[in-house]
């Protein structure tokens, strides 16, 4: 069996849990090629580490027996290793095989299906309308902004929880996104590369019909920054949420009316936030950049960043969030509003550089691409929010609503 070589682990989704009253480890794909879930007890999650492309099993089982002491046997950690396998969660030919299949899968569709419709929204077109104008008539309040405006911040966070912020943004821009023939979506990709901008040429359903990728402009990008750069993850289109939430209130807004749409993830900028590279001088993201730009001139185009705000406490492996740190994670989230609210993309980055990422802000790509696409401007706060993240009320993720006039 090929797992039984030197197993190499992917990466994962491991997310700690109580099962049956021990410690454990869930694992999980985040690409979804396969249904099967992975627990490991705590003892064992040592063994993950070991499977790093250069232990056999058998170095494996002596690594955890006379090296740290575990009573295990061999067969376990065989078992264990063929476990990982089965469920693709190991680097090899079994999961490219499955990777390369599920990508030409996706290809072939006629679009990209919602993948949250019937889970996080309701699948039936009627039902979703329903649904978001409830939210919507929470935000009756608002003036309406004005349909010359540039793009907004949505949240990706589920309705569920963002709903009320989703609708005031959304309902405050409704002018702005009929008024567009085309819209730019960035969106974070959690399980994307670092400094990655991933595009697709599928169309972006929604319960309410296709949303039509512009594939011109995806084809002229591709040819700039070429295939692998444009493409190599782009099968994270398939499962990741943040674009799809947000393409669902667009089209919405416009009354069911397609426009044309270019929807970008944008990948982690953990090695920009650690001053290890400089987006500004990035030639790749400076390409893309550009050919966006060029493709506004003579459009009425709206630029959404699909992202939220900060992702603290227990839930996101930090300590529990009271009403002091609350506090100071409003003062940090309104230090990045305002330079939001100014386009400042270079002042978001170091606001978020300064305190060493501490809020983990998974917006910050698309927030950053964002306001590197249309440059310095007045924007203006519309809503923000903090979000339960767990039962006891001590894990948050804040989320915000701006609009770039």
């Amino acid at each position: 069996m090929e797992a039984e070589a030197r197993p190499r682990l992917r990466g994962i989704e491991v997310h700690p849990i109580n099962h049956q009253g021990r410690p454990s480890l869930l694992l999980r794909d985040p690409l979804q090629l396969s249904d099967k879930v992975i627990v490991v007890p705590q003892q064992l999650a040592p063994a993950l580490a070991l499977c790093d492309g250069r232990h056999e099993v058998s170095a494996i089982h002596a690594r955890l027996s006379f090296g740290l002491g575990l009573r295990i046997d061999r067969e376990t950690v065989k078992n264990f290793v063929a476990a990982l396998d089965g469920a693709l969660l190991l680097e090899n030919e079994r999961f490219h095989r499955a990777y390369r299949d599920a990508l030409a899968a996706y290809r072939q569709a006629p679009y990209r299906p919602p993948h949250l419709a019937g889970k996080s929204y309701p699948a039936e077109a009627d039902e979703l309308r329903r649904k978001l104008s409830e939210y919507s008539a929470q935000a009756v309040d608002l003036p309406p902004g004005p349909a010359g405006g540039r793009g907004l911040v949505s949240p990706h966070i589920d309705y569920q929880r963002g709903g009320p912020t989703y609708a005031r943004i959304w309902q405050h821009s409704a002018e702005m996104a009929r008024a567009a023939d085309l819209a730019i979506v960035l969106g974070t990709d959690h399980c994307g590369g670092d400094g990655r901008l991933t595009l697709t040429r599928q169309h972006y359903a929604t319960p309410l019909g296709a949303l039509p990728t512009a594939q011109p402009i995806v084809d002229e990008i591709a040819r700039a920054i070429g295939d692998e750069a444009a493409f190599g993850e782009e099968l994270h289109h398939q499962h990741e949420h943040s674009i799809e939430l947000a393409a669902v209130w667009l089209h919405y807004i416009r009354e069911g009316a397609g426009c044309e749409v270019v929807p970008i993830l944008c990948g982690s900028f953990r090695h920009f936030v650690r001053g290890e590279a400089d987006p500004a001088a990035d030639e790749r993201i400076e390409t893309v950049v550009e050919h966006l730009r060029q493709a506004m001139a003579g459009r009425r185009t709206v630029v959404v960043a699909a992202a939220d705000l900060a992702h603290v406490g227990p839930a996101f492996d930090g300590p529990p969030q009271g009403a002091w740190e609350q506090a100071q994670l409003r003062a940090a989230d309104a230090a990045l509003i305002d330079q939001m609210c100014h386009g400042s993309a270079d002042g978001f980055l170091h606001a978020i550089r300064q305190v060493g990422d501490r809020y983990n802000v998974c917006g910050l790509p698309p927030i950053y691409i964002a306001m590197r696409i249309l440059g310095p401007g007045g924007g203006e706060q519309i809503a923000y929010a903090h979000c339960p993240a767990d039962a006891q009320g001590t894990s948050w993720v804040s989320i915000c609503g701006i609009a770039w006039q």
